[in-house]
């Protein structure tokens, strides 16, 4: 009998996230997928065995759903070579790419080949796409879906781009209808424009620009999504909740068995209004960042299960688009590498566990895009991995970040943790002290797609449903 082939890699670690606990043992690879999860000491015949330090957590690879690379059409705010190093040094092993800010957005077919084209071959993580539901495509959306997006976004209130409108109340209803017929997911931009404050330029007061987008437009948007899924049956998910006044409701019609879910950002969790200066519209974004008593109730519903995942909502520009007037600079924050570290530093002062936090970064977004190969480690799944450090403490350095420009909220944070290590498929492609050292990330479509199943590295697309 012919004895088996040593295995690609075996990692051993004495805190290993795994069934939701943290506990000794050996992560055994093969072919790019986890092979076997032993005892820690379990021997194994491997051609790397490696062991971390005691005081580090080996984690599953970290996914983030909401991210806007901007390539292609405004590269120079993002694109997907800084974008996925930035998640990599992250811990961040999959993304999901948002269909704006890029031009053209990702609202048909075509622009979809075009956004793959752009990142085939450039990507240091896994990427996967969002369609958009805007209203020049409602009724059309299945050749995307098609196409292999994992849903669908559409905003309520005006998206701060003119390529990509928003939907009316009756546009938002059809295209609730469209994606329970297609059982697909739409995500919303939840505020209603008729609670917005119509403005131009605010001045340096961050005060001033809070009021204009009260805790109402977001609760007014968010029954109105609930209502539809509650009428058609559909799938509906919470972008970026910031109003925490919202989640009476959201939490009813989850008991209720409305197909709704619910995410938050690591902004919302690490700050609040009070704490903002004067100018620094590094801080923007929509909906705004709320006070202290608003981030303690947000923090309460992902300890309830209201909220269901965390998210970066990695939004940046360049420099010159973040005046010092509220009014006029871009609203958008810039966190993709930083953002698990920042949630974590909050997690330790309130007294929060890692095997509580991890979820919202892994199984949490993972389980919404129907990635099941992926944000955990047990057998089958895709060996995506990050070593973690709990208890490092460090100064964000924004500009020593992989984001392509050096503007953030979390500049100068004073955090406690850092990920050392981070493996796409097997392979070490990322070190905290060496950087980025590979470029292999895949192209992931929700369903197979023989138009777009080639096998390129740096470029392959992989069936989102079934590990690589």
């Amino acid at each position: 009998m012919t004895a088996a082939a040593p295995a690609d890699l075996v990692l051993r670690a004495r805190q290993t996230w795994v069934d939701g606990v943290l506990r000794p043992a050996a992560v055994v690879v093969r072919d790019g997928a986890v092979d076997a999860v032993l005892p820690f000491d379990a021997e194994v015949a491997a051609t790397v065995d490696r062991t971390v330090p005691d005081e580090h957590v080996l984690l599953p690879g970290l996914v983030d759903t909401h991210v806007h690379v901007n390539e292609p059409g405004r590269t120079e705010w993002e694109g997907f070579a800084s974008a996925t190093r930035a998640a990599a040094l992250g811990g961040v092993t999959t993304i999901v790419d948002m269909p704006l800010n890029s031009i053209p957005a990702t609202v048909d077919v075509d622009a979809l080949a075009v956004k793959r084209a752009s990142a085939a071959g450039r990507v240091a993580v896994d990427v996967g796409f969002w369609g958009g539901a805007v209203p020049a495509n409602t009724g059309t959306l299945d050749a995307l879906h098609d196409a292999g997006v994992f849903g669908f976004k559409c905003f309520t209130a005006p998206s701060g781009v003119d390529e990509f409108p928003h939907l009316e109340p009756a546009q938002l209803r059809a295209a609730i209808a469209e994606v329970a017929d297609l059982d697909a997911l739409l995500i919303v931009h939840a505020e209603d424009p008729d609670h917005l404050v119509p403005h131009q330029a605010l001045g340096g007061r961050y005060a001033d620009f809070l009021a204009t987008r009260p805790g109402s437009a977001e609760q007014s948007a968010i029954a109105r999504v609930v209502e539809g899924a509650r009428e058609t049956g559909a799938r509906v998910h919470v972008l970026h909740l910031s109003d925490a006044g919202a989640l009476p409701l959201l939490r009813a019609a989850k008991a209720d068995g409305v197909r709704v879910t619910v995410e938050t950002c690591p902004h919302y969790l690490a700050f609040e209004a009070g704490s903002i200066p004067d100018g620094a519209t590094e801080y923007k974004c929509c909906p705004p960042i709320r006070d202290d008593a608003n981030r303690d109730a947000l923090w309460a519903g992902l300890l309830d299960g209201t909220i269901d995942c965390v998210v970066s909502d990695h939004s940046p520009s360049t420099a010159d688009l973040k005046t010092d007037d509220w009014g006029l600079a871009w609203g958008g924050i810039a966190g993709l590498q930083v953002g698990f570290r920042a949630v974590w530093t909050e997690a330790v002062r309130r007294g929060i566990p890692l095997e509580v936090v991890l979820p919202w970064f892994t199984t949490g977004p993972a389980s919404l895009v129907g990635l099941a190969d992926r944000g955990r480690i047990v057998p089958g799944a895709v060996a995506h991995l990050a070593v973690f450090d709990p208890s490092v403490e460090d100064v964000v350095e924004v500009a020593a970040l992989a984001h392509r420009n050096p503007v953030s909220a979390f500049a100068g944070l004073r955090t406690v943790g850092r990920v050392e290590e981070t493996w796409l498929r097997g392979r070490l492609v990322a070190t905290a002290v060496t950087g980025v050292a590979a470029t292999e990330g895949a192209l992931l479509s929700r369903t197979p797609d023989p138009q777009h199943a080639r096998n390129e590295r740096s470029g392959m697309v992989l069936n989102g449903t079934e590990a690589p």
